[in-house]
């Protein structure tokens, strides 16, 4: 079967990836000149299944609040005349409930542990390599009432095969001493020995060149402008490549890995995705100084941010914030990661030679990604997964490979469309509520 995937990006070439293996006959196209050039350019680089606390949990409406009016806020809303904007909003604050977010939990924990298990066999199978680390990650908190608060949601995850255990300040500064900096102001933490980090964009760059070699042809340059249906399915999707020359690409199926753009191809086919683009930051610093840098990937809850290690590298993202598809970079956010490094790892990195940038995160309200067969017949979704799309790459590329294929996924999650073995179905309008 002929397979067309829309998207270069961490989605797109891990379903590239294991629909060739199904062998089909796979053509990916993507308007960047080189893979992973977006999204999945400069993430977090961590593998987190114990990530799996969704934004919108019982103590987001309180804390957005609080967080109005602060541009270095985690969490910035900047509301605009936008009916999508609203309308997910209101989704986001229904997610909030605690029998939503325990669900929302139990789907992220099940891909994403289904996930790393997947890239593990992936990495030994071919042996990418991508600056990988097997050394855990750490939740550290600063606040007693954030550490407290991280209890409930631990036990879950422990109780649904995460081990993200609960430790003391001293436990978390034997594995990680570079916080002894903060040891006054440190409450606890938590800590999964089974996550891991690594560069996203080398390891995408490298599994599409391993693509390439097995057959699968990539069109790089190409804008995608329309997807056409007839008949209850997508008849071609039209293109536009680097010189604006207009093209017509057909195939029997069609796989949607646009990230947050998805919803704008997908809206004159009359399917509302709950997908919005959250714009996260990030920072690379060079090592200044080898004793005051970390060597385990960390999470600083509080702040939302995210710490990596990439070989001589460190790299800091995180927070979100809801202006459209504004990919600005705020100077005020950019110094604000600046300064909670500083504090936190004084002397760590070489902050003039600091590197910003900044993407947009397919957000669904809950953080649950889509992945699946929408209501046209030969149309796949695989798009929402938010901050997590390292963590879920490599297992929702094996999963769609098999919906497409017509086999069963591996794993409980809840897949959309006619799936062998699962009865979800969707209409016209896919909501976060599924």
């Amino acid at each position: 079967m002929k397979v067309i995937v829309l998207g270069a990006g961490l989605l797109g070439v891990t379903s590239a990836h294991f629909l060739r293996r199904h062998g089909h006959d796979v053509t990916v196209v993507d308007r960047q000149p080189t893979p992973a050039a977006e999204t999945s350019f400069a993430n977090g680089g961590q593998i987190s299944v114990s990530h799996a606390e969704p934004w919108a949990n019982p103590g987001a409406p309180l804390k957005i609040l609080k967080w109005l009016g602060k541009e270095d806020a985690p969490l910035l809303f900047r509301l605009r005349a936008d009916p999508r904007q609203w309308m997910w909003c209101l989704q986001f604050l229904r997610e909030c409930t605690p029998a939503r977010t325990r669900r929302n939990i139990a789907q992220l924990v099940r891909l994403g542990s289904y996930s790393r298990d997947t890239l593990q066999q992936l990495r030994r199978e071919l042996g990418i390599e991508y600056d990988a680390r097997t050394q855990g990650i750490l939740h550290f908190y600063t606040n007693q009432e954030e550490f407290a608060a991280a209890a409930a949601p631990a036990a879950q995850m422990r109780a649904l095969g995460c081990e993200r255990r609960v430790i003391s300040a001293d436990e978390a500064l034997r594995i990680e001493p570079a916080l002894r900096h903060i040891r006054p102001r440190l409450a606890g933490a938590t800590y999964t020995a089974q996550d891991e980090s690594g560069d996203a964009n080398r390891f995408t760059r490298e599994l599409a060149a391993h693509c390439e070699r097995s057959g699968v042809q990539f069109l790089m340059g190409h804008t995608v402008t329309a997807l056409r249906e007839t008949a209850g399915q997508i008849d071609h999707v039209e293109a536009a490549d680097a010189e604006g020359q207009f093209q017509r690409l057909r195939a029997d199926a069609y796989v949607l890995a646009t990230g947050s753009f998805s919803p704008l191809l997908l809206k004159p086919l009359g399917i509302a995705l709950p997908v919005y683009p959250a714009k996260g930051y990030s920072v690379t610093l060079p090592v200044k100084d080898a004793h005051a840098a970390y060597q385990v990937s960390l999470t600083d809850d509080e702040y939302k941010l995210v710490f990596s290690r990439l070989g001589d590298r460190l790299r800091i993202a995180g927070t979100a914030e809801l202006n459209g598809y504004d990919r600005h970079l705020n100077a005020v956010r950019c110094e604000a990661i600046l300064r909670r490094v500083e504090e936190l790892f004084p002397g760590a990195g070489d902050t003039g030679a600091a590197q910003f940038w900044t993407g947009l995160r397919p957000a669904t309200p809950g953080n649950v990604p889509i992945i699946g067969r929408s209501k046209l017949a030969n149309l796949y979704l695989n798009t929402g997964h938010g901050t997590l799309g390292w963590t879920h790459a490599c297992g929702s590329g094996k999963s769609i490979a098999r919906i497409v294929s017509g086999q069963a996924p591996e794993v409980d999650f809840a897949f959309i469309g006619a799936v062998p073995g699962k009865q979800v179905s969707v209409t016209g309008s896919l909501t976060a509520g599924r």
